[in-house]
């Protein structure tokens, strides 16, 4: 499994992967913008030449060489400016087409990944949140990368130029090295600043969206916390500022040594020609332009040669450490997914640990979940109850232990089999801010155009209110922010998720993890129950007849939902503290009947 502490891949190899990632996406279009990057580059770096001509011919009274030079410059800037033009447009469509090919396979890399460990790991979410701040720029390296090689051409045919004068002058390019070296230096330098103050930028983005977004607006005002929210984003913003503005001080000392080494050496070249040698005045001509233009080719290198390593390069490195952490934690996936449960699911010694973190939310849970019963799972907040849901699910996978489903180890089942027979909904539901028919109908994406499954569902879960009260019914808009859209209570929403969990038909397990929590006891109470009888049931498959045995988990905090189930299971620390009845926990009184007696002592 790939860790936070081990190095991003190497800077080459990561750009040639994304180099191979574009050809794959865009392949003509990246040899035609390639090749014409680098035939622009020529007329422009023949100027120097054409002066030369231009200037030893009129001394000399040479008509024909004159002519030749003043053709040469007209060709040359007539086609600077029309492969100017060509590769510019040509280098924009390619970047329309690879920016989606280049989103696109980002967002499908994160959605591979089995667990949602990336998604909730500080360390990778610092790298992550670079990434996709640089993912949709990220087109920019092919470009950056075409011009530093037309630069670079620009160099040789400059160079040549002046080696042509006198061999000596070949030594420029000692002189330019140091300008090179830093460019190349600074970028990483900058970039472990920006790195090493990624979770101050994430905190001040995230101050500076609660600050102006509308979901906490009415807090913001009521609590008078607006004047604090600006301040702790600009001092979250001065811890992450501070580090790079520091490191682009010091860069800049060693690229202005650099830059004056160089023009120490471009001065003494036009010496040496001016006086050292016998040129010709076309040829010291040649010497001011070719060198002139040696500066500013050099400075463009250097420019490019820095934004490939400080960015576009960095951000293919971040694009090939998710393809290589997607690769590591890819599943070997060499066991079906059962078509029905006989036996059930097992937790044998299960233990659970989040990711850098040492504490156990599970510790050593063993549990025997039978086919066609309603288990609830109880206990206070940081029990594990929810954390043993994302474990069925697969979100995350047992620090230590196993789950058997149906005497089959699930780690070993392809997570996308496995979920595809789950349904159910969640406390932490997202809002689909759809038309309402398809918010629900992504529950179940073969059916999503299904009308008749959608209104199945929304009775299944008792939403039929929530559809009735908008204008269009399942054709409405949901969020005020759209076209005709409208406003959604919370309630609504969790309506809506949970006739979306409902989508599917035959589930082999049903998960209801706290999904009603804005529903008053008695509703909550009669879906339940009328999901606890069909499950209780073996409602049979249509298309087999056979019985589902489907398993139901139930998570909730009222105590008078949890009491019809067959099994109760109490979460107490992180263990396992009771199982059983209603009836039988009472009378053991235990954590269970402890718990139960609290609650229904606040009801009274």
């Amino acid at each position: 499994m790939s860790s936070p502490d081990d190095p991003m891949p190497p800077a080459l190899p990561s750009m040639w992967r994304a180099l191979k990632r574009g050809y794959e996406a865009e392949p003509r279009l990246l040899v035609v913008a390639f090749g014409l990057a680098l035939l622009a580059a020529l007329p422009d770096s023949l100027l120097a030449l054409w002066f030369k001509m231009l200037t030893d011919g009129a001394l000399a009274h040479q008509r024909r060489l004159v002519l030749i030079a003043a053709v040469g410059l007209g060709a040359s800037t007539t086609a600077t400016w029309f492969l100017r033009v060509m590769s510019d447009r040509t280098q924009r469509r390619f970047r329309d087409q690879v920016t989606i090919a280049l989103e696109s396979h980002v967002a499908r890399l994160q959605a591979a990944v089995v667990t949602v460990e990336h998604h909730e790991r500080p360390e990778y979410l610092n790298r992550l949140a670079v990434l996709r701040d640089q993912v949709f720029v990220l087109d920019h390296m092919y470009m950056s990368l075409f011009s530093t090689c037309g630069w670079i051409l620009r160099l040789g045919v400059t160079v040549a130029l002046l080696v042509s004068i006198h061999p000596a002058l070949a030594f420029l390019i000692l002189f330019a090295l140091p300008t090179v070296l830093s460019s190349a230096w600074r970028p990483g330098v900058e970039r472990a600043a920006q790195e090493q103050g990624a979770p101050a930028n994430r905190l001040a983005r995230h101050l500076f969206v609660t600050a102006t977004t509308a979901p906490p607006g009415k807090e913001v005002r009521v609590t008078g916390i607006a004047d604090r929210l600006v301040a702790d984003r600009r001092a979250a913003w001065d811890r992450w500022y501070g580090p790079i503005a520091k490191a682009r001080w010091g860069t800049a000392f060693w690229q202005m040594l650099a830059w004056g080494i160089f023009g120490a050496g471009f001065l003494g070249a036009v010496a040496f020609v001016s006086l050292g040698i016998r040129a010709t005045p076309g040829d010291v001509l040649l010497v001011l332009a070719a060198g002139s233009r040696l500066s500013a080719y050099i400075g463009a290198t250097v420019g490019e040669i820095g934004f490939l390593f400080g960015f576009w390069l960095d951000g293919s490195r971040r694009m090939a450490w998710l393809e290589d952490y997607a690769t590591a934690m890819s599943e070997k996936a060499d066991t079906p997914v059962p078509p029905q449960l006989s036996d059930g699911i097992r937790f044998e010694h299960v233990s659970f640990a989040y990711p850098a973190t040492e504490r156990l939310v599970l510790e050593d849970v063993c549990l025997d979940l039978k086919p066609g019963t309603v288990v609830a799972i109880v206990g206070e907040n940081g029990a594990g109850k929810s954390t043993l849901v994302k474990l069925l699910c697969r979100l995350y996978q047992p620090t230590s232990g196993r789950i058997l489903v149906d005497g089959l180890d699930l780690a070993r089942m392809p997570a996308d089999t496995w979920r595809a027979r789950l349904a159910g909904a969640f406390q932490d539901f997202f809002r689909f801010e759809f038309k309402a028919r398809r918010t629900i109908g992504l529950g179940d994406l073969s059916r999503l155009d299904d009308k008749s499954a959608v209104v199945a569902a929304v009775e299944r879960a008792g939403a039929d209110d929530v559809v009735g009260r908008f204008a269009a019914g399942l054709e409405t808009q949901l969020g005020p922010t759209w076209p005709e859209g409208v406003e959604v209570s919370f309630g609504q929403w969790q309506k809506l998720a949970l006739a979306r969990g409902f989508m599917r038909d035959h589930p082999l397990l049903l998960i209801l993890d706290e999904p009603t929590a804005a529903l008053d006891a008695e509703t909550e109470h009669a879906l339940f129950e009328r999901f606890a009888a069909a499950a209780r049931a073996g409602k049979s498959n249509g298309s087999t007849g056979a019985p589902v045995g489907r398993i139901t988990i139930l998570v909730s905090h009222r105590f008078s939902t949890v009491r019809m189930a067959d099994h109760i299971v109490v979460l107490d620390g992180s263990r396992v503290a009771e199982v059983g009845a209603h009836e039988a926990l009472m009378a053991q009184g235990g954590k269970y009947a402890e718990l139960y007696g609290i609650q229904a002592a606040a009801y009274r």
